[in-house]
């Protein structure tokens, strides 16, 4: 198996810009942002409020300073529900480097370094209530969907569109409406807080129009697969009616990517090409703009409200969903963990049995991928299926646009024709991939 990335193996890479120069940025922000709402935590806390935010600053400070100087990587004593298994892990690693050396912030695997860094932020406000659950992120994420507003009207105008000719639809119009959602959900993609390190970075332009020119980005298309996945799953159920499969969501952005998926999850039932959909999120603020439980609501409650017809009929429509169950949100600490996906099966084997009664999971988003793939130093001509390494709950696939140095499932030389072309063909986020595995066809 391939080695994993250390940051300090590649000083030249992405790994190391990261981690010495993106993540400082972040804490700092994150700091900043703690700092301004000095008053807010004043008026609601008092003399107390004053006292944490004071706390919870001098910790992330401390923890800025040990990042820059490469220190220790330090056990978690927050005592929460993960600390136990966060720290496993890190006496796994440690394990792995002998005890000459410790495992320091540039001397381990870049992903785990980052989950770290988003976990000690989480313990920083944990051990200082009562901002406990203040979340650091939430104005980035807030103003990424303000900011999208006509992209998002411009989404549920169009899907009105269907639904008004809903009966009338062909199979070749339903699957061509299906791979606009489905791209325009991957296109979303590209709106990540985390890698413009919390630079304003929203959707303004008509998400669908520009479509047809994002095209040629796409490095591996298996699109069909999907949609042949989601038709093998329907059934004739009572009184010969067709029932669908079910799509479980493994959400990545909040703000204008969270609606696409949404549009998409809309455009899935209604059309009958699911039966229910399950949303996967995070349990705590984290890699500055993924999706928590406080984020699927707000965002819901927020097309409701808007003042444009077709976008608070969505909103209307997406809250009925999930009051009569055909949309469910959840939340697992191991989407939260420093974990690959082929250890799920092993270290939550709970999540990995609820994600093995899903007929298509969609995973969102380059974190995502990472998992999936291990983050390792894959060539970029190994297959999807051997890089998954033996996770494979359902047949999934990988919605993504590329900003981290991993990329497998190429066609020979195709990786080092966009190398020569193009050198930051893997970081930049303007290339994508809808990429499919199906356990059933190994068998």
């Amino acid at each position: 198996v391939k080695a994993e990335k250390t940051v300090f193996s590649a000083i030249l890479s992405f790994a190391y810009f990261t981690v010495k120069d993106r993540l400082p940025t972040i804490l700092t922000k994150v700091i900043d942002t703690i700092h301004r709402n000095k008053n807010k935590f004043f008026e609601e806390y008092g003399e107390e409020g004053i006292q944490a935010e004071k706390q919870t600053i001098s910790l992330l400070s401390k923890m800025r300073n040990e990042l820059q100087t490469d220190k220790p990587i330090l056990a978690l004593t927050d005592g929460l529900q993960d600390t136990e298994s966060w720290n496993q892990y890190l006496q796994r690693h440690q394990g792995l480097h002998g005890d000459q050396e410790s495992v320091s912030w540039f001397k381990s695997p870049w992903l785990y370094v980052e989950c770290y860094m988003y976990r000690r932020i989480q313990e920083a406000l944990w051990l200082n209530p009562p901002i406990s659950d203040y979340d650091v992120f939430n104005e980035g994420k807030t103003q990424s969907f303000f900011e999208s507003q006509q992209a998002v009207m411009t989404l549920c105008t169009y899907l009105e569109g269907i639904n008004k000719g809903r009966e009338e639809l062909s199979k070749n119009q339903l699957l061509e409406h299906f791979n606009k959602l489905l791209l325009v959900s991957l296109w979303g993609n590209k709106c990540d807080l985390s890698i413009s390190a919390g630079q304003e970075n929203s959707q303004k332009t008509s998400p669908i129009d520009s479509l047809s020119s994002l095209q040629p980005f796409i490095l591996v298309d298996d699109s069909n697969m999907v949609w042949s996945t989601l038709i093998s799953a329907q059934r004739p159920g009572q009184s010969g009616k067709i029932t669908a499969g079910r799509v479980d969501i493994v959400l990545d952005n909040a703000g204008f990517e969270l609606v696409t998926d949404l549009v998409l999850a809309d455009f899935l039932v209604s059309s009958g090409l699911a039966r229910e959909i399950h949303f996967h999120g995070k349990s705590i603020p984290w890699f500055v703009s993924d999706v928590t439980a406080n984020d699927f609501q707000w965002t819901i409650r927020q097309t409701m409200a808007a003042n444009h017809k077709w976008m608070s009929k969505s909103g209307v429509q997406w809250q009925s969903y999930l009051k009569e169950g055909v949309w469910s949100y959840n939340d697992h600490p191991f989407w939260t963990q420093p974990h690959e996906f082929c250890d799920m099966a092993t270290d939550a084997p709970d999540l990995y049995a609820t994600l093995q009664g899903a007929d298509l999971l969609l995973f969102k988003g380059d974190l995502n991928y990472r998992k999936l793939t291990g983050d390792r130093e894959w060539d970029h001509t190994v297959g999807f299926d051997s890089a998954l390494r033996g996770f494979g709950p359902a047949p999934l696939c990988s919605l993504r646009t590329l900003k981290a140095n991993v990329q497998v499932g190429l066609q020979l030389g195709q990786g080092e024709k966009l190398t020569s072309q193009d050198p930051d063909w893997m970081t930049s986020g303007k290339y994508a991939i809808i990429q499919f595995y199906s356990p059933k066809s190994k068998q």
